[in-house]
């Protein structure tokens, strides 16, 4: 009789699962999905395969990790306890968190590069340049192809028709369309055709959008002298290209109507303008007119203004002689006056009376008797005439 312990098909299996879980414990295990199930219970069951071999997982409920996301066929990333279904005795993982492979790594790179970049202040602020208010032309770079291109054109169309858009074309998604938008960036930069550029493309997963997310596209972003909007993927995703950029637009049509004015509100402000221009324009030709009117009731004729000034004239000639005969006419009273008094008082007039003036003959007047010799001769002068005489 052997002296090895016996086992029971449950107590191997158990012993199993717990060597299973004790020795491996969580791990990660790549590899494509298969025999994908959803249970009405909420739990799933697949596998994980690759060329050679396969292992059955499950994935309870009570965990949340994109589950509407997984399907048939994908390639994935899963951290997961390795066990044993005792019932049957099936070796299994036991899924606790998944995601599609290459996005671990993927993300690391993001992170290494996203943190390379700012320590050199490419996301800095003072580096951002100001979109412009008005703009004359607008390059996007994307593919011609996609939809980002139509959803941008509808926005422009709706908002602001009038603006020009210039497509630099370009591969969105995959190895070669990294160069291929740094290329269309320098281009636009070459032509100075556009005054602000938008770099776009759709939405979609993190290996998709991997080209918006390399060193050469965020350098050129940052080198470019045009503004640059960055409209890549959904509102919910994140590209090294939206932290370069001077403006960060969460999907395509956000990043065109942050490019494009609002046609409408331009158009109200410009009648509100408009209104307010006729208005002023309005109030300044009424107080012109008023003063023009004014002006023209004040003006007269050449004609007319001769010959007020003509009448004007006259009037002033006139008082002038007036004045001029008044002061005449006193004048002369007061000379006849004066000659009146002079008359009065002359020596002729008092000679007329019968009085004479006695000279000698040195013309002196003789006013007494003593005055004169014997002999002497002396002069009477009368009213008529003049007397010569001699002193006895």
């Amino acid at each position: 009789m052997t002296t090895q312990p016996i086992y029971t098909v449950s107590t191997l299996n158990q012993s199993a699962r717990l060597l299973l879980e004790e020795g491996l414990g969580t791990i990660w295990v790549e590899g494509e999905i298969s025999n994908f199930i959803r249970a009405s219970s909420g739990h799933i069951y697949f596998s994980l395969k690759d060329e050679n071999a396969q292992v059955r997982c499950a994935y309870f409920k009570g965990r949340r990790n994109q589950q509407n996301a997984w399907k048939q066929g994908m390639h994935v990333l899963a951290c997961a306890k390795v066990s044993l279904y005792e019932p049957r005795g099936d070796y299994q993982l036991i899924v606790e968190y998944i995601e599609e492979a290459g996005v671990g790594a993927l993300q690391k790179a993001f992170e290494v590069l996203k943190a390379k970049l700012q320590a050199e202040g490419l996301f800095a602020s003072e580096y951002k340049k100001p979109l412009p208010a008005y703009p004359q032309c607008l390059g996007v770079i994307t593919s011609p192809t996609g939809a980002a291109i139509q959803d941008i054109l509808h926005v422009l169309e709706r908002r602001y028709p009038s603006l020009p858009v210039i497509v630099y074309p370009t591969l969105v998604q995959g190895t070669s369309a990294a160069p291929q938008i740094v290329h269309m960036i320098e281009l636009a930069n070459q032509h100075q055709q556009c005054d602000v550029l938008i770099v776009a493309r759709g939405g979609g997963s993190m290996e998709d959008l991997w080209p918006f997310n390399e060193e050469i596209v965020a350098r050129a972003i940052f080198n470019s002298q045009i503004p640059i909007i960055s409209g890549v993927g959904h509102e919910v995703d994140f590209t090294i290209a939206d932290f370069v950029a001077d403006v960060r637009a969460p999907t395509p049509s956000a990043a065109a109507e942050l490019a494009s004015p609002d046609g409408e509100a331009l158009l109200a402000y410009l009648e509100q303008i408009h209104n307010r221009l006729i208005q002023q324009i309005t109030h300044k030709l009424t107080f012109k007119q008023h003063q023009l009117q004014s002006l023209i009731n004040r003006l007269r004729h050449p004609r007319e203004r001769l010959q007020f000034f003509a009448q004007k004239l006259d009037e002033q000639t006139h008082r002038l002689q007036q004045a001029w005969q008044k002061l005449f006419t006193r004048r002369q009273h007061r000379l006849n006056l004066l000659l009146q008094t002079l008359q009065t008082l002359s020596p002729k007039a008092t000679l007329e009376r019968g009085y004479a003036i006695v000279k000698n003959t040195k013309g002196q007047i003789i006013r007494n008797a003593s005055d004169v010799n014997k002999d002497e001769s002396i002069f009477t002068t009368v009213s008529q005439g003049e007397i010569k005489s001699r002193v006895e």
